[in-house]
């Protein structure tokens, strides 16, 4: 019988710092290590965003695997990030995959973190933070889809730990803190206390500015897939909107159209979906 190799884990970093010049937001700095890299800077509305697509070459996280991304948004900049599609979290032999986001956002800079869903196979290990650092006047929106196993190819998610932790500071103080654990197979993932039962679990977060009324009320009219539980609240300096459901689809238009609300009302500005949204 022939050993099977054995494929040392990912280590993989990236930095990227955006700057206004002249009314244009550029991608003044970029630093990478290992397998995650950008596509070229994108303005499909102009110069006053710079929309920028994050590139994982590897398709999936393994155990082991360790994943740094770092965003700088200086004064007055505004950027767009996403994914190309969903990150997928694979079966683990006994080590923990981890990924972590750290934000820097000042002044008048506008940061838009908007990756596609995470797949989670079962037997996944993974852990994935983010922390978000707000200077006074600063935005950011971002939101976080999961998906716990894979309903097309028939495989629950019978075993496995995916931890979640998410930060928001402002001025250095913490406006939201929180922490979730998707254990495969445990009671809770079926609990009407817990996830009950649905597959696709999704938390939008929107900061800095405190969202109107009238778009409060807007959001929480948007309709949703028959069977789906969402709520929003707002919270000081936060707002969070929850999403449960069983179609990644659905989720990720459903916070789609919760952007498309908020933006315009947190930034003056209508929505603009990249591009490989729609490819």
């Amino acid at each position: 019988m022939t050993a099977r190799a054995i494929i040392p884990p990912w280590h993989a970093r990236l930095a990227l710092s955006y700057a206004a010049h002249d009314g244009r937001s550029v991608l003044a700095r970029r630093e990478q290590y290992g397998p995650l890299a950008v596509q070229k800077p994108l303005y499909p509305e102009g110069d006053s965003v710079c929309h920028t697509v994050l590139l994982h070459p590897p398709g999936g996280i393994a155990g082991g695997d360790q994943i740094d991304i770092a965003l700088t948004l200086e004064a007055g900049s505004h950027a767009l990030i996403t994914t190309p599609g969903a990150a997928k979290w694979y079966r683990s032999l006994g080590a923990t995959a981890t990924q972590q986001v750290k934000c820097s956002v000042a002044a008048n800079a506008v940061l838009e973190y908007l990756p596609q869903e995470s797949i989670l196979f079962d037997g996944c290990r993974g852990s994935s933070a983010l922390e978000v650092q707000l200077d006074e006047g600063a935005t950011f929106v971002g939101w976080d889809i999961s998906v716990m196993g894979r309903p097309a190819s028939g495989e629950d998610y019978l075993n496995g730990v995916f931890q979640q932790r998410s930060e928001i500071l402002l001025n250095g103080q913490s406006i939201l803190f929180e922490t979730a654990r998707l254990a495969g197979g445990e009671a809770f993932l079926h609990s009407p206390a817990g996830y009950r039962g649905f597959r696709v679990t999704g938390t939008l977060l929107a900061a800095g500015k405190k969202v109107s009324a009238d778009t409060l009320t807007a959001c929480r009219a948007l309709a949703l897939q028959a069977g789906a539980l969402a709520g929003i609240t707002q919270m000081p300096g936060v707002l969070v909107a929850r999403y449960l459901g069983n179609e990644v689809e659905a989720a990720r238009a459903y916070f789609a159209n919760i952007w498309t609300l908020l933006r315009p009302d947190m930034r003056g500005l209508n929505a603009q979906p990249p591009r490989i949204w729609s490819t």
